[in-house]
């Protein structure tokens, strides 16, 4: 399937990568149909992917594993908010926040308060609230992200 996108270009992609939000994403409640896409798709994938809507080739979403920039991340989400995804395991479940690249980019941010969950083995998602109140919408972490990288180029 070709897409097209503004970050990059017209994308081949496998129609097995589709991810169905069935209530949207916040902001964007009639894009429902995503791809995480990375800057480099073959070699080592960066800590920050792209959630790139399928209806809409300007909006693809910076994001990142909560856990890289903050390891005991353990959002409180309602049950019923979830439920439209099936079964969650540790194998099948993929948990994105977004990100804020600003031009200085020590002030990078990542939205802790309003994840994405995703089902991997179903390809359904829905981005939701959480509970906790320690978790911000701007959580900065250029020294967490340098650390990760550095650890990486040491292996």
């Amino acid at each position: 399937m070709l897409i097209k996108t503004r970050h990059f270009g017209e994308v081949d992609l496998d129609e097995e990568k589709i991810i169905h939000f069935e209530q949207g994403i916040l902001g964007f409640e009639d894009c429902k149909n995503y791809a995480i896409l990375y800057d480099n798709e073959d070699g080592d994938r960066p800590e920050i992917s792209w959630l790139q809507s399928l209806e809409e080739p300007a909006l693809a979403i910076p994001v990142i594993s909560p856990f890289i920039i903050k390891p005991d991340y353990n959002p409180t989400v309602e049950d019923e908010l979830l439920q439209s995804l099936g079964e969650l395991t540790p194998d099948n479940i993929i948990v994105l926040v977004s990100v804020t690249v600003p031009n200085d980019i020590t002030r990078i941010s990542a939205n802790l308060k309003a994840p994405f969950v995703i089902n991997a083995d179903l390809r359904k998602g829905c981005q939701v609230i959480v509970e906790n109140t320690d978790y911000e919408i701007k959580y900065y972490f250029y020294q967490q992200l340098k650390a990760a990288k550095a650890g990486k180029e040491g292996k």
